[in-house]
């Protein structure tokens, strides 16, 4: 990988917020930022995206190329959870694995957003509809890892578990199709998918004029959030580590040679490798909460959130990039 691409990257302002939210947490400041704030540039985040990403889509319309992508990033949505999980089920109980096997099947849309900074800051065109992909890769990963416990942890639900619907395949799939991230996101694409080319436009000063503002002072809220969690990780062990670093690499190696294979687009091929190589960590503990109340979430968030979205902002998506630029010239 050439030194430049990931110097650009490190040193890209948005990405040092996000060291600067680590150091808050090293030198112990006071520095902080409320949750109703946090909330708000979240969904701030996702509203400019879906609702772009609609507007594209609107202006490119559907093609065979497009239902490709889409189909492979549902399939990835499946596999990754399966595989995932008879590996950690080597060293893990069948909640955490299961629990870490659908956070890493699922995705970051905060990884996402920041690839798709990362495209603007290198002049590549993507399209408009991996919005939609990314949406579709949510709850397929949440009922796999459902599943899986079901498959393997054959008991009769107690009424405590009945109480807080915890096992129920109903409960988990209304939990992934309401989550608020997925309803904005999906409500904002349709919305810029059926507007007018002039309407969305009217809203750039809004969506896009301050989106890497927005971004920077999210990723800082980021950084504080991975530096507190990584204390949760030293005691964790090598093997957690190392999963959390390697699968999303071999995830990545797999939609890379994929990519190559299909001729995708390069933009559209970062950003499904960039979805297939993250890991939930807000998606699937809401999920999880409810459907694996037995499964550790000081575990599986920790390592999404500490270790996976970390490597995959500052070294993941210039890797793969210059692996894209490298096999796809």
């Amino acid at each position: 990988m050439h030194v430049d691409v990931l110097l650009n990257n490190l040193l890209n302002p948005t990405i040092l917020f996000f060291f600067l939210g680590l150091l808050v947490v090293v030198i112990q400041s006071d520095l902080s930022i409320p949750q109703p704030i946090s909330r708000f540039l979240s969904y701030y985040l996702l509203l400019s995206i879906g609702l772009k990403g609609g507007a594209e889509l609107a202006h490119s319309g559907l093609t065979p190329a497009i239902y490709q992508v889409l189909g492979i990033a549902v399939l990835m949505s499946i596999l990754v959870p399966l595989y995932s999980f008879f590996i950690l089920k080597r060293r893990l109980n069948i909640f955490d694995s299961a629990a870490v096997a659908a956070t890493y099947g699922s995705i970051s849309a905060v990884t996402f957003i920041t690839a798709i900074n990362f495209l603007h800051d290198n002049n590549v065109e993507y399209g408009g509809y991996m919005v939609a992909a990314m949406a579709l890769m949510e709850a397929p990963a949440i009922i796999i890892g459902l599943l899986l416990v079901n498959a393997y942890e054959r008991r009769q639900p107690t009424e405590e578990d009945s109480d807080s619907e915890a096992y129920s395949l109903r409960a988990v799939v209304r939990e992934a199709a309401t989550n608020g991230s997925v309803v904005l996101i999906m409500g904002s694409f349709l919305i810029g998918l059926v507007s007018t080319p002039a309407s969305v436009e009217a809203l750039q000063p809004f969506t896009q004029d301050i989106f890497k503002g927005m971004l920077a002072f999210f990723l800082l809220d980021m950084g504080i959030l991975a530096g507190r969690r990584l204390n949760a990780m030293r005691t964790a062990g090598w093997f957690v580590i190392s999963f959390a670093i390697l699968v999303p690499l071999v995830n990545a190696a797999i939609i890379i040679a994929l990519a190559v294979l299909f001729q995708l687009n390069k933009g559209d091929a970062l950003l499904l490798t960039v979805l297939c190589a993250s890991a939930s960590y807000i998606a699937v503990p809401a999920a999880m909460r409810i459907s694996v109340p037995r499964a550790n979430a000081g575990l599986y968030v920790p390592m999404a959130l500490a270790i996976t979205f970390p490597f995959n902002i500052i070294v993941g998506i210039p890797l793969y990039f210059y692996l894209l630029n490298l096999l796809m010239p």
